[in-house]
């Protein structure tokens, strides 16, 4: 008979016992188990008193060379101290009430690899208790082989290895020390290399947390979600990358910082047909170019109109015409249209350049006399900017100045094409039939577009510029008064302001010609709820006080015209009262224009912008910054004098 060391070792404690079978150690399943007869020892009379534990019988599968072999029962005696088996029993109720980290809770770690001790998934195999923890004869879920695999019959495995674990706490054994120990755990070895892990094993958990294992059978289907992009557009918050949200998903890539998605090498080695196609998918002006920076391809628009009457003076602040209060955000395209500019058009330039700041740059500017029209963009669009054009139209040729006219700038954004047109038309209250005049030679001498393509020249015109482009803005003084006399206006303006507005815009020049069809066909203007910005008397909110008493009138407007019917949608259109160095104040519109993807057929501006100005207007901005600064410290700072 062998003895009863060279079957069970005491090596183990019973918390490494344990801990060996949560993680899956299981004899090797490419060689049999076969229990020979004889591999547990009968106890005999003087055993039995000493072994605590309640009887077993393990059978014994015949081997493949002694199919007659039979395995000797084991048949011990009762325990002599039940207080062991008392003991056993509560551990063992601990060991089932302990919750163990599921396998979504493991992959919401952190760092993706963090604490892997204990994770068991949460699958219909596990809601049960554990095999292994039980000291009653349970059935554990038997392991899937094939049946040709190299190691034996996989009937006679999970019969041998059923009996195996479900009998491992039960393999308990007291023996006493020379000296008087305590209890000691009868460990059970494995000769053979643990079987491979399959997938309802609780570790497959484990194994994909850290993604480090690409030949795992779910790991694509674990990663596929981690890498795919978020939305993005411009506004407060910036899109992540893929890097930004699984920093072990691409292992070129982990000490990279960039916010920039990663570009694999295949795909650049791998060429098509396609590749330099101008409706090809990566096209710079594509639609997934597009999509990144406004993924519901909407962009804001910011269209104002002034007339400085000349003044050499500016306001002291900008915030108000640029940055007016009820929007939450900046937009991303700023046009500003002048009337009677001041005289250094630079400084006028720089004060705008200053107030948006960094994050606008100044695409293009144009004058015409003293016409002035500017164009900020967010830095981050430049790259999808045609070539900036422009065209004057002067409609009193006989004035030396020119102070009357049009001034026209246009450009393609991505695949949708803008116009822009600032106009100053005759003034006087009778003179209607001049400013029909004004519209008419400003729409057929406006040479717009030059080199850049139409996007969609069968529905374009030579003798109208205006239907050459998809999206047309025009803005400006131009004069149509308000019909009826200064007094009528008055007795309008002294009545309820939600009222006034309504009647005084049905004596309204301007609206009366467009409904007849006489000037601006297919534009639209939004709805008015300002009171009349033309005439007041310089820094106060009084109109006309002179011996000329002009009628206060809308005469600055901003209209806009789209190919596409509902391509803009007008968010806010109202005035600055706040601005009072001239007689007109400035009134402004805000947009949402729908962008189209385009193709690279088009001459590109190329990034390029008024660096110069750019420069000067931060530093200024810095500058009085810094001055404020020093105005709050002063102003902070308590000096004590003694007399």
């Amino acid at each position: 008979m062998p003895s009863k060391s060279a079957c069970l070792r005491h090596t183990e404690i019973p918390g490494q016992l344990e801990g060996r079978m949560l993680q899956g150690q299981l004899p090797n399943t490419e060689k049999k188990l076969t229990p020979t007869p004889g591999s547990l020892p009968a106890t005999d009379s003087q055993s039995s008193e000493t072994n605590p534990m309640p009887p077993v019988s393990i059978p014994a599968k015949p081997s493949n060379q002694n199919p007659k072999a039979k395995a000797n029962l084991i048949n011990p005696q009762p325990p002599m101290r039940p207080k062991l088996e008392r003991t056993l029993s509560l551990d063992d109720k601990s060991l089932r009430r302990r919750r163990f980290r599921g396998s979504q809770e493991d992959l919401t770690v952190q760092n993706g690899a963090s604490s892997c001790k204990g994770s068991v998934a949460q699958s219909p195999a596990y809601s049960r208790p554990l095999p292994c923890l039980s000291t009653s004869l349970q059935e554990i879920p038997k392991p899937r082989r094939t049946t040709g695999s190299e190691g034996g019959s996989p009937s006679l495995w999970s019969d041998c290895l059923s009996g195996m674990i479900s009998t491992s706490l039960d393999l308990l054994q007291r023996e006493a020390a020379p000296g008087g120990g305590s209890p000691k755990l009868a460990s059970l070895h494995a000769s053979h290399t643990p079987p491979a892990m399959d997938l309802n094993i609780a570790s497959s958990s484990l194994r994909t947390a850290n993604k480090v294992d690409p030949e795992h059978m779910d790991y694509k289907l674990r990663m596929q979600n981690t890498l795919v992009r978020a939305h993005s557009s411009l506004g407060p918050s910036r899109p992540r990358s893929p890097l930004a949200s699984d920093n072990h998903s691409i292992q070129s890539a982990r000490s990279s910082f960039s916010l920039l998605a990663p570009i694999r090498t295949k795909d650049i080695r791998s060429r098509s047909y396609l590749e330099g196609s101008l409706l090809a998918s990566g096209a710079l002006l594509g639609a997934d170019e597009l999509c990144r920076y406004f993924p519901d391809r909407n962009m804001a628009l910011f269209v104002a109109t002034w007339n400085m009457q000349g003044q050499k003076e500016l306001p002291a602040s900008l915030d108000e015409f640029l940055l007016p209060t009820e929007a939450d955000y900046t937009q991303d395209l700023y046009v500003i249209g002048v009337q009677e500019g001041c005289s250094d058009r630079r400084e006028w330039e720089t004060r705008l350049q200053e107030t948006l700041g960094p994050q606008y740059v100044l695409l293009s500017s144009a004058a015409h006399g003293v016409l002035y029209m500017s164009l900020f963009i967010r830095r981050d669009l430049i790259w999808f900017c045609s070539e900036v054009e422009y065209a004057t139209v002067t409609t009193r040729i006989v004035s030396q100045i020119k102070t009357k006219g049009a001034l026209g700038i246009s450009f393609t954004f991505f695949g949708t094409s803008f116009l822009f047109i600032t106009s100053h038309f005759t003034s006087g209250d009778g003179k209607v039939a001049e400013r029909l005049l004004d519209y008419s030679k400003t729409i057929q001498a406006l040479a717009l577009p030059r080199n850049v393509p139409d996007t969609n020249p069968y529905r374009s015109s030579a003798g109208d510029v205006t239907t050459r482009f998809d999206e047309v803005f025009w803005f400006g003084d131009f004069n149509f008064r308000l019909s009826g006399g200064r007094v009528a206006v008055e007795a309008f303006l002294k009545q309820d302001p939600e009222v006034d507005v309504l009647a005084l815009l049905q004596h309204d020049q301007l609206t009366r010609e467009m409904k007849k069809g006489s000037i601006f066909r297919g534009f639209e203007e939004a709805e008015i709820h300002f009171l009349p910005s033309y005439k007041f008397d310089i820094g106060k909110d009084t109109y006309d006080s002179t011996s000329k008493q002009r009628t206060p009138s809308y005469t600055d407007r901003v209209l806009y015209k789209s190919r596409h019917k509902g391509d803009i949608c007008p968010m806010k259109y109202s005035s600055c009262p706040g601005i009072k160095t001239s007689d007109h104040r400035p009134v402004y519109g805000l947009f949402r224009v729908k962008v189209r993807p385009g193709r690279d057929n088009i001459p590109l501006a190329a990034g390029k912008f008024d660096r110069e100005l750019y420069l000067t207007g931060i530093k200024r901005r810095i500058s009085k910054e810094l001055q404020k600064q020093a105005l709050r410290n002063q102003s902070s700072s308590a000096v004590c004098t003694v007399s």
